[in-house]
Formats: structure tokens, C-alpha cells, sequence
């Protein structure tokens, strides 16, 4: 390898490695289980468990047919709508929670008619958390399905549909087994992206204790009274993020078949 590529390498590795090799450094590892034991840090752990794996399953019976949509429809503005759909991958996420803030909240254009009409107020409650990394975690599972019909063979689906299939029996038998890998690595991107959701959250949800208060919200908050709770739950947030890059290994990182 040439110096002057060699070097900027080993800078980058360095770079990239060094924060998570001084997290390691300095976790409490004797008193790790204590710290994940006590109330505040389960009842966060919890409720972000809850309110992840619920943003990806709304993503995924929202996302799996606007991914088909995006995928397979031929109507003009399509590429304006794909472009709307993954705004949220580059959108800051704060300026996320104004958004949903003034679109669900009490005096927000759906949230106003949404309190009139049947009392349910998003913000600063766990329902309003699942919408918040809805809105965030929704596009990755989205981009990646979509990816995944594109490629499909539509043999088959022709094929089933010459034997007399309906279409919604050839997209439930045919279509979706094709892209089944694509829609696990999807929810699983969707999971890990609504578990590390930060910014959003706090703006539409706020932080209130086993409410709102997810555990990267709670990390934020133990700095500055706990900070070896605070490292506890960033250790945990890193082998979660390990979990899923392993698991997504063959279809994501370099050598895969993705």
C-alpha cells in the first residue's frame, strides 16, 4: 500500500476507533450489573425496547406497501415522492420533532382535529415517542424493500398470476417470500435506527421518566449527574449496534451480497 494512502487509513481507523476504545477503557465493568439493575436505567432500557420494536412494526405495515409503490408504480411524480419519503434519512433529526410538532401537536395541522375529534394528544406521551422514530427509522426499511422489488424475478409473479392468482395472493405468496430477506435487514436497520433515536424524540416527546425518557435520552441526562450510568447505557446501545451489524454482515459490510 502506498504511504500516502496508507497513512490517512490508519488516521481514519484511528479516528473512528479511539472514542469506542475509551467507552471500553472507562465502563464500570465490576459495577456494570448494579448500574443495569437499578430502576431509572431498566424502566429506560424497557421503554425503548417497546417503543423501538413498535416503530418497526408500524414501518413495516406502513413501509412494506409504500416500498411496492415506489418500486413497481409507473404514475408521474414518482421520483418526487421517493425523494419525500427519504428526506428523513438526511433531515436533522430536531428539525424532525418541529416538524412533527407542528403537524401532530395540539395546535399542529392533524394533531388540532386529532384532539377535537377524539381527545388523543401525540406529544409528550409513548405514543408520540413510536411516532417519532416512526418518522425516522420508516425510510431506511422503505429504501431497503424498495431495492428489493426492483430486483425481484417477475417470472414468478406472472406466473401465479397465468394460474389464476389475484394480485394481493401473488403479492402475500410470491412476492413478498422474494424479498423476505431484504424486509428482515430492513426492520432490522428500522429497529437499531428507532432504538439510538435522540433528537426527534426529545422535541415532539420530551423526557419524562418512564414515559418518554428512552435510553439515549437517558444517557444525555446521566452526564451530568451518573456518568457511569450514562457509559452502562452507551455500552449497551454499543452491543446492540455490534448485534446488528454482525447480523446484517453478509448483506451490508464489504465481501457480502449486497
Amino acid at each position: 500500500m502506498p504511504w500516502p494512502l496508507g497513512v490517512p487509513a490508519l488516521v481514519a481507523v484511528l479516528f473512528l476507533l479511539l472514542p469506542l476504545v475509551g467507552l471500553l477503557v472507562r465502563a464500570p465493568w465490576r459495577g456494570l450489573p448494579r448500574l443495569l439493575a437499578d430502576e431509572s436505567v431498566a424502566q429506560a432500557l424497557r421503554l425503548s425496547l417497546v417503543c423501538a420494536s413498535s416503530a418497526t412494526g408500524l414501518s413495516v405495515v406502513l413501509g412494506v406497501p409504500l416500498a411496492w409503490v415506489l418500486a413497481r408504480s409507473r404514475v408521474p411524480g414518482t421520483s418526487l415522492l421517493r425523494a419525500l419519503v427519504t428526506l428523513p434519512l438526511v433531515l436533522p433529526p430536531v428539525v424532525g420533532g418541529v416538524a412533527l410538532l407542528l403537524a401532530f401537536g395540539r395546535a399542529g395541522v392533524v394533531g388540532r382535529l386529532l384532539d377535537d375529534w377524539t381527545g388523543v394528544t401525540l406529544p409528550f406521551t409513548t405514543a408520540g415517542v413510536v411516532v417519532a422514530e416512526t418518522f425516522v427509522a420508516m425510510p431506511f426499511l422503505v429504501v431497503t424493500v424498495e431495492g428489493a422489488f426492483r430486483a425481484a424475478d417477475r417470472g414468478f409473479e406472472e406466473a401465479a398470476a397465468t394460474l389464476g392468482a389475484s394480485r394481493l395472493t401473488v403479492f402475500r405468496r410470491v412476492t413478498l417470500p422474494l424479498v423476505a430477506p431484504s424486509l428482515v435487514a430492513g426492520a432490522v436497520l428500522s429497529w437499531a435506527r428507532a432504538l439510538g433515536e435522540f433528537g426527534a424524540t426529545i422535541t415532539f416527546a420530551g423526557s419524562f421518566p418512564g414515559r418518554t425518557q428512552t435510553t439515549p435520552l437517558a444517557v444525555y441526562l446521566a452526564l451530568e449527574t451518573d456518568p457511569s450510568a450514562a457509559i452502562a447505557l452507551s455500552l449497551v446501545l454499543l452491543v446492540v449496534s455490534v448485534a446488528v451489524l454482525a447480523l446484517l454482515r453478509d448483506r451490508w459490510l464489504p465481501g457480502g451480497h449486497a
